[in-house]
């Protein structure tokens, strides 16, 4: 794929929004901001402008893509049913980073888009330039992560660039993005919220709007793939009053075909060297740590840390990126792909990772890291 990619900055205005809708409109690929990460846009109702995302991405064809609205009043042309507690949701986080899947109505969307399923992912992003933007496009737009499939998500208009310049029509750059990890994806079944991926909304907000007579529920498809998120967030510290662990059943995650969900079956999110991960006591974290560096710098190989603020100044390794206070996972959470991207530009081949508490947003952050690291974890 070759294309002249057009990049439109703020200084562009509605000018420049206006052209990225009209090449949204056209069939074109579009990438722009939204508060999570940048979005890889196409018409949700053409097959060919969603495949031109796939072809752009590299991504696997079975992995479904969110649609983006620009307002709750338009998913009624989507789902072919949309339940009380949904509405709730819905009225509780749009616009925001909370994705339901919802049955989809025939012919609404394309094929590609549902990966042929019979559900749709569905969001209103909380970042105005998005919503503008959808709004003078004229159509519902699928749009998974802005980047090639499997490196770190985009936070920044450059990240698109550097992943996809040449490969896409264009770029609408809206600035550094927010909430730094997608969006949550949930599904609800008899009356359960079944969480399918971590993000932008904790699970105990969920249950907080979802009320007393709703379970929220950690689906299984992750631990059953092998890198244990499920398991990982209902033991955490603080997750049990708002998470029911229980596995989803195969309807909510899509088992044993395509996934009713992105981000819970292929490795995503990975730095080019390798990743691993320590939990535990912070003195033994940080020994575990360094023992790792020194080890890989032994090798003859670039090595980096990841850690919390408080314990930056711990460490000798030929790189020391610090994502955020360790008491406040939602600045780690902001920084962290950004932080992946940085090891790259540093030639780092081995990165040692603190683990960071696990409620709230943490869940989210530590799902991404351990896919960051493809399950690895240091001995501590």
């Amino acid at each position: 794929m070759h294309t002249n990619t057009r990049y439109w900055t703020p200084a562009d205005g509605d000018a420049g929004l206006n052209e990225a809708a009209a090449a949204l409109a056209a069939g074109g690929v579009v990438a722009f901001p939204t508060e999570t990460v940048y979005g890889l846009g196409a018409d949700a109702r053409s097959d060919a402008a969603a495949e031109r995302i796939f072809a752009a991405k590299g991504r696997p064809s079975d992995n479904p893509l969110i649609v983006h609205l620009a307002d709750a009043a338009d998913v009624e042309a989507l789902a072919a049913e949309v339940s009380p507690l949904e509405r709730t949701l819905m009225a509780a986080f749009w616009p925001g980073p909370l994705t339901l899947v919802l049955p989809v109505r025939q012919d609404a969307v394309a094929a590609r888009v549902t990966a042929g399923l019979d559900t749709v992912a569905v969001r209103v992003p909380a970042h105005e330039t998005a919503r503008r933007l959808i709004a003078a496009a004229g159509c519902p737009v699928a749009a998974p992560s802005a980047n090639r499939s499997g490196r770190p998500s985009p936070t920044l208009a450059s990240h698109v660039r550097d992943d996809l310049d040449g490969r896409i029509d264009g770029v609408l750059d809206g600035g550094p993005t927010g909430v730094g990890v997608e969006s949550t994806v949930v599904r609800v079944l008899g009356g359960d919220v079944h969480i399918l991926r971590p993000g932008g909304v904790t699970a105990e907000q969920l249950r907080a709007a979802a009320g007393e007579a709703a379970r929220v529920v950690v689906a299984g498809a992750e631990a059953a793939a092998g890198d244990g998120d499920a398991a990982g967030a209902a033991d955490s510290p603080g997750a049990a009053s708002a998470i029911d662990a229980a596995g989803a059943d195969a309807a909510a995650v899509g088992a044993p075909g395509a996934p009713r969900s992105p981000g819970v079956k292929y490795a995503h999110y990975a730095p080019q060297g390798v990743m691993a991960i320590a939990s535990g006591a912070p003195e033994a974290v940080r020994a575990a740590v360094q023992a790792a560096v020194d080890d890989a710098r032994r090798r003859g190989e670039p090595a980096g840390v990841l850690c919390c603020d408080e314990h930056a100044g711990f460490y000798s390794a030929d790189a020391v990126i610090a994502l955020g206070p360790r008491a406040a996972p939602a600045a780690a959470a902001q920084a962290l792909y950004a932080a992946l991207r940085e090891c790259d530009a540093r030639g780092l081949r081995f990165i040692a990772a603190e683990a960071f508490p696990e409620e709230g947003i943490g869940a989210a952050l530590m799902n991404r890291m351990r896919k960051a690291a493809g399950g690895r974890t240091l001995p501590v």
